[in-house]
């Protein structure tokens, strides 16, 4: 099985030819009245020369005048570098990867890194860490989740997603066996999982670590579309015993339902619930219900966005387990000089 999005991405040459799909009446020209010469191959797909940037957009801004522009694909071919494989993205994709070039030669020459955030047990001993994408020292600015609005909006969202997994699986052998490393993964860029995973259970091996120290989270900002899909997600991560957590539940997508059916190993309860939960009566009785919900299949149960020593201790009184936020620290390069495994 081949996927073109499990590619290596490569950055865009200034010269080349475009080529379009469909063909459609007039296009050759309306090209040649914008100074493009414009061929047809194979009767079935244009081929328009460029020698700029600015000529790309400047094509693509002719293209979104068609009737049918929303149905349009394009495929860059650059004139010194031979691609694996023809990557068709749409026309707003490729706007999007041209009008953001800095972020999207972020995510091509990986310009990024992993820094954690410790998890701690009720007695407080750190026993895990989530691993969050950041710019490298040194490096390009930016912030991630715009990074990742990009790569959704370009098309290199896989790319991404695939590029920050690794980095955060090599980044976590810092830690001692035994200490759970949690690492966000999108669900959308997983198309067959037995193929999509592979990268990561190959990460792990190579790394030398065990599975069972690693929890792959869906992330927050994920629509949680396909239940049946994200179950076949949950359960190749399980055949190669890595365990799983959903993100934000009792928020947005992350209902109770799509908990109860998924019965992820770690349910962690979403950070607008846990703020001032110590005061506000309607917050307790939710953050209750996810936790007894939770104990039914065996979950257990993590606090996200604890900024308050009476937050933790709301939820420790309810028997949740772990807690995660910047009153046990926030996200650095490395763990702190002293940590403890249970």
């Amino acid at each position: 099985m081949h996927c073109s999005d499990c590619y290596p991405a490569t950055p865009m040459e200034d010269e080349g030819m475009m080529k379009v799909r469909p063909v459609m009446p007039c296009l050759e020209n309306a090209m040649q009245g914008a100074g493009f010469h414009c061929d047809i191959m194979n009767g079935s797909e244009y081929v328009i020369p460029y020698r700029s940037r600015d000529q790309i957009l400047s094509i693509v801004d002719l293209l979104e005048e068609r009737e049918n522009a929303e149905s349009i694909t394009v495929c860059l071919k650059g004139k010194h570098r031979h691609e694996p494989a023809e990557r068709w993205v749409s026309l707003s994709q490729l706007r999007v990867r041209i009008v953001n070039h800095a972020l999207i030669n972020v995510i091509i020459n990986k310009e990024f890194c992993s820094y954690m955030q410790p998890i701690v047990n009720s007695a407080e001993h750190i026993v895990g860490f989530e691993f969050l994408l950041r710019p490298i020292p040194g490096g390009p600015c930016f912030q991630p989740h715009t990074l990742f609005e990009v790569a959704r909006g370009s098309g290199y969202h896989s790319v991404l997603d695939r590029a920050a997994l690794v980095s955060a699986i090599e980044s976590s052998r810092i830690l001692p066996d035994g200490m759970k490393r949690f690492i966000n993964f999108l669900p959308s860029t997983i198309n067959n999982p037995k193929y999509c995973l592979a990268h990561s259970f190959d990460a792990i091996q190579r790394s030398g670590l065990r599975p069972e120290d690693f929890v792959f989270e869906v992330v927050e900002t994920e629509m949680i579309r396909d239940i049946g899909h994200l179950s076949a997600i949950f359960s190749e991560y399980r055949q190669h015993g890595v365990h799983v957590a959903l993100d934000d539940v009792g928020s947005g997508f992350a209902t109770l339902e799509v908990m109860e059916r998924l019965r992820p190993d770690y349910v962690k309860i979403d950070r607008d619930l846990i703020s001032l939960c110590d005061k506000e009566r309607s917050k307790q009785e939710s953050i209750r219900e996810i936790v007894e919900k939770s104990l039914r299949f065996g979950g257990q149960v993590l606090a996200e966005g604890i900024e308050r020593r009476e937050e933790f201790e709301f939820c420790r009184g309810l028997g949740i387990g772990l807690a995660q936020g910047y009153f046990f620290g926030r996200p650095m390069p490395e763990p702190p000089p002293r940590f403890m495994a249970i």
